[in-house]
């Protein structure tokens, strides 16, 4: 006897219930012959056909055959073996039997009676991937009924170690996905405080970099300055001997700063991406941070100074050597743990090609003057001298400085060296400086004026200047120093207002400079 037939002798044949209203369950199936019907609910009826109720609205018959049922589909009914609609059919184990155009789907079993009718989870999962197949509702209804019907047959037909096991797994997925959203929710408060900390800082440096040189710059720069700067040297009649003998002492002061994590001590910087270019937000801001290895984020400017005494002492105005006193943003970053520095600072003289470094010695509390010393002086300049008495009003002064910065100076370069730039395609803030030095272009511009009020306090004069001049001399016609050039007023006709030289020498006594 082979080993099927000895499975039917020892078992019997079973109708499991897909879907429909007897979904999950299982009818065992006796007899020689039974009659399938379908009630108006369908609900499914298995019956004998000699019994005293006959079944309504029969579908198929059942007829036992050689240890199996054949299938035989009632009358103006339709049935349904694997997805073929048949009118007989001889079943063989795992058979699925669709009743009807609309169901319901049961699988024909040849079924252990010591089998437990509870399944394994893979039972399960194998039931809706067969009826994905075999059904032949539309494909959206198939995939929602087997999920549906998978998660049913889970919560109600697995063993109770099983559904435990479910519950623990997901109160701790949902743990982990708690604890998660919790670290997400610190990084981005994180992230969002990092960014209204730089926020300030990063509108400063696009500042910055809209009044940077650029390529397009070069081309109008000489026609759109040189016609004011000649005219700014055709209106003074200053001395020449004055001029030439002060000008190696002026010199143009450039330097950059930027901030500092106190906690850290990691300077800010520009983030970048895999090819090193800086991220600009949406906003056209750059993005900064406190990680990786991007360019530290720099607010570049330029000044004035000039030399007193044995030449390697600079003075210059306050705002110009602490240029973050009158950054908006230093408060609120302040706040958030971060400090100014100052990242390069040097001069370059006139007739020198080489920068020379700066430190700062001394700032005044009271008024906007600076004391600078040179670190390593590669060169000697003669030191102005300070006047002894305030000039009248209406006397003559002469200011010298560098008014607009690089652009003053590239106005006067000439074409051919703006030329030069352009086919080199170079407008960086550093390396621009070292070129003019390079070609003899460092060189201070000079205006007269007329010294309108003084006080202990102030000198008001109306020399024509600009940004960029401050911290230069005042000078009277001797040549000597009666005022620090510290601010514009353009409202009042381009007056000017200087730090008088008495107000200098004292703090150049307190810093313990020679001086005379």
């Amino acid at each position: 006897m082979d080993e099927h037939h000895d499975f039917l002798l020892t078992g019997t044949i079973a109708l499991e219930h897909l879907t429909g209203p007897s979904r999950g369950s299982v009818t065992w199936l006796n007899g020689q012959a039974l009659e399938v019907s379908l009630s108006a609910n369908r609900l499914l009826h298995i019956t004998d056909p000699d019994s005293d109720e006959p079944a309504e609205n029969p579908v198929a018959y059942l007829r036992r055959d050689n240890g199996s049922y054949e299938i035989v589909a009632a009358n103006g009914a339709t049935v349904w073996v694997n997805g073929t609609r048949v009118d007989s059919h001889e079943l063989q184990h795992c058979d699925m039997i669709e009743f009807g155009d609309s169901g319901p789907l049961s699988r024909f079993c040849l079924y252990r009676e010591d089998w437990p009718v509870r399944k394994m989870v893979s039972d399960i999962l194998n039931d809706g991937l067969v009826y994905l197949r075999v059904s032949r509702k539309p494909i959206a209804i198939r995939v929602i009924k087997a999920v549906y019907s998978l998660f049913q047959r889970l919560a109600q037909e697995t063993t109770l170690l099983f559904r435990f096991g479910v519950v623990l797994s997901i109160i701790i997925f949902a743990t982990l996905a708690y604890q998660q959203y919790r670290l997400n929710d610190m990084l981005q408060s994180r992230i969002d405080s990092g960014v209204s900390k730089l926020e300030s800082f990063a509108i400063a440096l696009s500042r910055a970099r809209d009044e940077a040189l650029v390529p397009s710059d070069l081309e109008a720069l000489q026609t759109e300055l040189s016609h004011r700067l000649t005219a700014l040297e055709r209106r003074t009649d200053a001395n020449a001997r004055v001029i030439a003998q002060s000008m190696p002492s002026v010199v143009f002061f450039q330097a950059a700063y930027g901030f500092r994590d106190v906690a850290s001590s990691r300077m800010m910087r520009y983030a970048v991406d895999d090819n090193n270019r800086p991220i600009v937000s949406p906003l056209g801001r750059p993005l900064l941070t406190l990680e990786g290895e991007g360019p530290v984020a720099e607010r570049q400017f330029t000044g004035t100074a000039f030399a007193i005494g044995d030449g390697n002492t600079l003075v210059t105005n306050r705002h110009v050597a602490l240029p973050w006193e009158d950054d908006a943003s230093v408060e609120v970053m302040a706040a958030r743990g971060f400090e100014p520095v100052m990242i390069k600072s040097i001069v370059y003289a006139p007739g020198v090609a080489e920068a020379e470094t700066v430190e700062l010695i001394l700032v005044s509390e009271d008024v906007d003057l600076a004391i600078l010393r040179l670190v390593d002086a590669t060169s000697t300049r003669p030191g102005l001298k300070l006047a002894d008495a305030i000039p009248a009003p209406g006397h003559e002064v002469i200011v010298m400085g560098y008014p607009t910065g690089l652009r003053s100076m590239l106005a006067q370069s000439g074409e051919e060296f703006i030329g030069e730039l352009r086919e080199a395609d170079d407008t960086d803030f550093w390396s621009v400086a070292a070129r003019l030095a390079t070609n003899g272009y460092i060189a201070p511009l000079s205006s007269r004026g007329i010294v309108s009020q003084l006080s202990s306090a102030m000198v008001v004069y109306d020399a024509e200047t600009t940004h960029g001049g401050s911290g230069g001399p005042v000078l009277d016609v001797n040549g000597d120093v009666v005022a620090v050039n510290a601010a514009i007023i353009p409202e009042y006709g381009g007056s000017n207002l200087g730090i008088p030289a008495a107000r200098l020498r004292d703090l150049l006594k307190e810093a313990g400079i020679s001086f005379d």
